[in-house]
């Protein structure tokens, strides 16, 4: 039993210890956690300390922010390219709202999209705050702010939106402020300021001004759906414009009014009923009563501008006040505008037709001036310069298929294309734009030309891929089928703006250099903040394909392009039309024998500016808006107008051949290309570029090769046998002789003699040359004269019938004008030959 009791005491002791031991380690891990607790809010509790240090720090230093600044409109200033103000941006014209005229069914717009909590937070919304935190996170992008209504205000009144500027210091200062504003106004004043600074697009500034030019209604008569419109719009007011994004417009105010049903604040009935009315029926046309002829010349300038600024740097410049320096020639600006307006030096049919152009500074890409319109009476109409996605037809023949062939093919501009029946690989047909067909061309002439076949043929000698690779380099990107892809179609045109096109010529103009087109230089923010702005530059083809579609090019103007012809300058161009299909033509009513166009496009260049223009309808298919044969040169008279304009009192300059090309003389037509021969006639030749090293060695003998003429060439008559003995000597290459007599061809074969009859008096001219296929050499002549004894006698009785020659009296061939003094042996002649009267041989070129 001791024994027992020990062990047991024992076991019972283990227990114990074993226990002890188990407590002491779920004692341990619970030290550390309680420890890393403690010290999280050690270190929460610094963080909120020194957050609030900062936060402090900065608030202090917050700029005074007055009545009249939340009242009033930050204005921006815009500059041309020679520092001089255009135009000051602000809302000076707007109609000021009072508390009391705001509509309830405007507030709750407004707050269900901007800041739910509007009545609840005190300037700054943490639960917002948080709440856009979470959704970004989520987002992994910026999707929603945190600011609320007051801060807004603040950031329109005093701040920039500038990305730079949103620091911590800018933050917290606007937060600061926020909570003074909440401090000092009612919320009702909070939002009538905010809603009186609102831009609304249009040059429209304030809710209540909007909702007049808009709608053509006081404030207060406005609906759920006008009201819907009028708080999702100032978030972006370009992309949300109503007048010329519609169908961004009402994407936005729907959005509004599902919140607005999210939140109970409308009902499904007339949730329905505001989400059916479309955006047309809501607006009216804009009066702009404010608009002056500047705002009108500068309009798609502008609207390029603001577009840029704010994809770059964030910013509203109709809202944030800031200086934008622009690349604008404001002359030249004027000039376009004036040239499309005025039908003076440019006539246009009539008020309903439309243009568009862009200048670009060749070696920068600045964009000169732009059009997007003409006869438009109201500020931030239509840009076409920048929107317009109509094909621009052949001018697109250089960028699709030429251009590539000759950067990836190392084509020659005499390389030989066949202007034939012809179609697509789908066994489509397709024309070219005479219906008819030219047969053997080259390259420089099909281009310059503007033959449809060749130019399908040599996109199809290139490939689609490498095309399509060709345009990417000038940012280029067309669309078929929703697709980043070149069909075939493409060889003859494809849809891109304005601007991009006068950027790839540009390109072209450039020895191959692209440079992105842009309007803005310097942008200074409200807060001092200086951005300066240069363009994205890349070798987009090599200097060589760049020269030698220029060189072509400079053909076009004058002859292809009449109206655009210019005296005393170096340019270049290329037109473009597009074509309505059989069925478009009998809906605009007209036969097939009719000439109509839906699109005139002309682009041009010279070594400082690239021109692209654009003449057209809005709507091409409606009956009379298509283009005669005609009007479809309107466009070279536009490029022709400002290219003499801009090239005033500049330099006149050529481009200059790069040292990798070589210019060579060929014989057109010849595959491969092959030197002219020595009898190619010169409509057959003509003056073509190579890359260096790739120029043809070999010469054509399409029309003969030079063949050393026959030597020793003699003959004499014999009285006795009546026949004229003729002989030369042997060949020496290749080939047989050919004797004629008075034009007859007596003679052919390889003997060195032959005898010809001479039964009767009078001149007997024997023509000797040598033959070789469809070569010859020149033609060697002697002329012989067989007379009576009485013509040098004078005694008829005598002689009458009577002629005599000595055997040894010859006349040799020689060159005409010079004297045959031996035989074919050497052999001296006689002086005299009383009945031979030989005249001085002669020779001939003569090839077949």
């Amino acid at each position: 039993m001791a024994t027992g009791s020990r062990v047991e005491r024992k076991k019972y002791r283990n227990k114990n210890n074993n226990k002890g031991n188990k407590n002491k380690r779920n004692r341990k891990p619970k030290k550390i956690v309680k420890r890393i607790f403690i010290l999280l809010i050690m270190l929460f509790f610094i963080a909120v300390i020194g957050g609030a240090g900062v936060f402090g720090y900065y608030a202090m230093n917050s700029p005074e922010i007055s009545f009249s600044d939340l009242q009033g409109q930050v204005s921006s200033k815009i500059y041309d390219k020679s520092g001089d103000l255009v135009k000051e941006l602000g809302g000076q014209n707007k109609d000021v709202m009072e508390a009391s005229e705001i509509p309830q069914v405007l507030e709750d717009a407004v707050i269900a999209i901007e800041d739910t909590r509007f009545y609840n937070h005190n300037g700054v919304d943490p639960i917002r705050i948080v709440g856009s935190l979470i959704a970004n996170l989520r987002a992994g992008g910026i999707v929603q702010g945190g600011s609320t209504i007051t801060q807004q205000l603040v950031k329109l009144s005093v701040f920039s939106t500038d990305f730079q500027d949103q620091t911590l210091e800018r933050k917290s200062q606007e937060a600061w402020l926020a909570m003074q504003i909440e401090q000092e106004y009612s919320k009702e004043e909070i939002l009538t300021l905010y809603l009186n600074k609102l831009f609304y697009s249009n040059n429209v500034y304030g809710a209540k001004t909007a909702a007049k030019e808009f709608f053509g209604k006081d404030i207060q008569e406005i609906n759920l759906a006008e009201a819907a419109l009028l708080a999702g719009l100032p978030q972006a007011p370009s992309i949300y414009d109503p007048y010329t994004n519609p169908a961004e417009a009402k994407e936005r105010r729907d959005l509004v009014l599902a919140v607005m049903l999210d939140r109970e604040m409308i009902s499904q009935q007339q949730y329905d009923e505001a989400v059916n009315t479309s955006i047309e029926s809501m607006l009216v046309p804009l009066s702009n009563s404010s608009t002056n002829k500047v705002d009108l010349v500068i309009d798609a300038y502008l609207d390029v501008v603001a577009q840029e600024v704010q994809d770059k740097m964030n910013i509203n410049i109709y809202t944030d006040g800031v200086e934008v320096y622009t690349n604008m020639d404001y002359q030249a600006q004027e000039k376009l505008y004036d040239t499309v307006n005025n039908n003076q030096a440019v006539v246009f049919p009539d008020d309903q037709m439309q243009t568009a152009a862009s200048i670009v500074d060749v070696d920068n890409g600045q964009l000169v001036a732009l059009i997007g319109g003409r006869k438009q009476e109201v500020a931030m109409g239509l840009n076409r310069a920048n929107t317009l996605n109509r094909s621009i037809g052949s001018t697109m023949k250089p960028l699709s298929a030429y251009g590539p062939a000759l950067e990836y093919l190392n084509f020659s501009t005499g390389t030989l294309v066949v202007d034939e029946p012809y179609t697509y690989s789908s066994g489509q047909e397709f024309y070219n734009y005479d219906f008819e067909y030219e047969g053997n061309m080259t390259l420089r002439e099909a281009l310059a030309g503007s033959r449809n076949i060749p130019a399908l043929k040599v996109l199809q000698a290139v490939g689609l891929d490498n095309a399509y690779a060709f345009l990417q380099k000038m940012d280029i990107n067309i669309l078929n089928d929703n697709k980043r892809e070149l069909v075939e179609a493409n060889a003859l045109g494809g849809g891109i703006t304005p601007i991009q096109l006068s950027a790839a010529y540009a390109a072209i103009a450039n020895y191959g250099e692209y440079n992105k087109p842009y309007t803005v230089n310097r942008v200074v923010t409200s807060a001092g903040t200086e951005e300066i702005f240069e363009t994205e530059t890349r070798q987009a083809m090599k200097d060589t394909t760049a020269y030698m579609l220029t060189d072509i090019l400079k053909d076009v103007p004058g002859v292809f392009a009449s109206s655009s012809d210019i005296e005393g300058i170096y340019h270049a161009g290329k037109t473009g039309t597009t074509n309505y299909t059989e069925d478009q033509l009998a809906t605009l009513g007209l036969d097939q024998g009719t000439y109509a166009a839906p699109d005139g496009w002309y682009v041009g260049m010279s070594p400082q500016y690239s021109i692209s223009s654009w003449v057209g309808y809005d709507n091409p298919n409606e009956p009379g808006n298509y283009l005669t044969l005609e009007e479809t040169a309107i466009p070279q008279h536009i490029y022709r107008e400002m290219m003499t304009y801009l090239m005033t009192d500049v330099p006149v300059t050529d481009w200059e051949k790069p040292e990798s090309i070589v210019e060579v003389e060929i014989e057109k037509y010849t595959d491969p290309i092959l030197l002219p021969g020595p009898y190619t006639p010169a409509e057959a030749k003509s003056n073509e570029l190579f890359i260096r090293g790739q120029e043809p060695t070999e010469q054509s003998l399409a029309y003969g090769r030079y063949i050393n003429p026959p030597t020793g060439f003699y003959a004499e008559y014999d009285q006795e046998n009546k026949v004229i003995n003729a002989q030369w000597a042997p060949l020496t290459e290749s080939g047989q002789f050919e004797l004629s007599v008075n034009g007859q061809v007596v003679y052919t074969g390889t003997n060195t003699a032959f005898q010809i009859p001479a039964e009767s008096y009078g001149e007997y001219v024997l023509r000797l040359r040598i033959v070789d296929g469809n070569s010859s050499s020149d033609v060697m002549i002697i002329t012989l004269t067989l007379t009576t004894q009485e013509d040098f006698s004078g005694d008829e009785s005598e002689s009458e019938d009577e002629t005599t020659s000595s055997d040894d009296e010859s006349e040799e061939s020689r060159p005409e004008g010079t004297e045959t003094e031996s035989g074919p042996n050497g052999n001296e002649l006689p002086e005299e030959n009383p009945s031979v009267s030989g005249t001085e041989s002669e020779s001939e070129n003569n090839p077949l």
